[in-house]
């Protein structure tokens, strides 16, 4: 087994596959508890929409704000032995596939308790969830390379994690609820056993003898922030994330309001979007060894900016067009998935973090992940009932609002998130 990636090794398949696997059943989680989990609460329990949304508001900010810290508990455990790493991880594994199942089954049925058994389960099942992302992506950090080797390494675990949703989006209605839970308990054991025999990061003593830049003094939580490059691309991340946060947001209303389409349609679009990430993620490696991470990143920003303006063009009926713009805009979204994280590697390698503060950097990365998804909401939603849009309504005038949010609005971010991109990084690099 190798201890860590050197420039010139490479990141075979079978290293691949055993790191990246356990990315299939945490992308696979976050569909049932993001799309599924309203709904079921609302129809089989007669939760109402509005303590739903309290509800899940509330869990979703203890989800990010416990992020940070869990990043600090991360690097005390790499302080260590990567075997302590993976037991924590199994326990928190099974924590998070506990929590998912009786959120699913609860034991009871109505009344205040079954929202006091909602919200203990999800703090539960976030606070799984979150832990085991945190040591799963500060573990491929540690593995190090080139940018080429960094991109594999996130290619494989976001790779793999796209096939999770897509299997997520058929499994419910083709299974059962039932067996879809089982299933997601499987492949959470699966992952935890490959990433158990997945290549190993060195030990810290190790890794701190790579560093060609001294490392800075002091562990806090608030280390990442002292590392400028973190700033940069933190801000880089956070507009382009938001400008992709608003589109998932809204996507419900596009397709029923302005294209008029079908729900026996949705499936369609999102499998082609995901679908078309998936197998885009590949070419878009073969292009970072050409002109790096970063203009690659680049190209698929402005990818994303052609695809939705044309997307503004669209109306009633032209569902197959934007089958189209499903595909396209997956394939810009392969470079959302694999390449701001190898950045982020990139840049606690160059900073003299590497070995001693992954986590904290990637607790601080996933807060803001889960910040876009929560602003964007807060955002797009009342901007559109201010301006007059609402679920249905067919006026002219508010169907012309719904489109300007879904899909100008986030071509106006993505051309401000790639024009940082270019100013802050990519004209600063040598």
């Amino acid at each position: 087994m190798h201890a860590s990636l050197g420039s010139t090794e490479v990141f075979a398949w079978r290293d691949g596959w055993r790191y990246g696997l356990m990315g299939l059943p945490l992308a696979f989680v976050a569909l049932p508890l993001y799309v599924m989990l309203p709904n079921h609460y609302a129809l089989h329990y007669g939760v109402p929409l509005a303590t739903l949304g309290a509800l899940l508001l509330g869990a979703r900010l203890f989800d990010a704000l416990i992020d940070p810290l869990l990043g600090r508990w991360c690097d005390r455990l790499y302080a260590r032995a990567s075997q302590q790493v993976l037991g924590w991880a199994a326990l928190a594994a099974g924590a998070l596939g506990l929590g998912f199942i009786l959120l699913f089954f609860p034991p009871v049925q109505s009344g205040p308790w079954l929202l006091v058994w909602a919200v203990a389960c999800l703090l539960l099942t976030y606070a799984g969830f979150s832990a085991v992302s945190i040591l799963h992506q500060s573990w491929g950090a540690l593995l190090g390379g080139d940018e080429l080797q960094r991109g594999r390494v996130v290619a494989w675990r976001e790779g793999l994690g796209l096939l999770g949703v897509l299997l997520a989006s058929v499994a419910p209605a083709l299974l059962g609820l039932q067996a879809t839970c089982a299933l997601f308990f499987a492949a959470l054991a699966l992952g935890w056993w490959a990433w158990s025999h997945a290549i190993q990061p060195p030990p810290r003593a190790a890794a701190t003898e790579l560093h060609t830049t001294p490392a800075k003094p002091g562990t806090g939580l608030w280390r990442p922030f002292a590392n400028p490059a973190f700033r940069t691309l933190l801000a880089v991340f956070m507009v382009n994330g938001i400008a992709s946060a608003i589109p998932a947001t809204l996507i419900l209303f596009f397709l029923q309001d302005r294209l008029q389409a079908t729900a026996a349609l949705q499936p369609l679009f999102l499998g082609s979007y995901f679908l078309s990430a998936a197998l885009s993620i590949a070419l878009w490696l073969k292009l970072v060894a050409h002109i790096g991470l970063a203009r690659t990143w680049g190209l698929g920003m402005l990818l994303a900016i052609a695809v939705f303006v044309f997307a503004s063009q669209l109306g009633s009926g032209d569902s197959a067009a934007f089958v189209l713009v499903c595909a396209l805009s997956g394939v810009a979204l392969g470079t959302d998935l694999a390449l701001p994280a190898a950045l982020l590697a990139g840049a606690i390698a160059a900073s003299g973090d590497r070995g001693q503060a992954e986590g904290a950097y990637f607790g601080w990365w996933n807060f803001a992940t889960k910040l876009n998804l929560a602003l964007a909401a807060g955002v797009a939603l009342p901007l559109l009932d201010w301006l007059g849009y609402a679920p249905g309504v067919q006026d002219a005038s508010a169907l012309q609002t719904l489109t300007n949010a879904y899909c100008l609005l986030p071509c106006a971010l993505k051309l401000l998130a790639a024009t940082l991109l270019y100013t802050l990084i990519i004209r600063r690099t040598p």
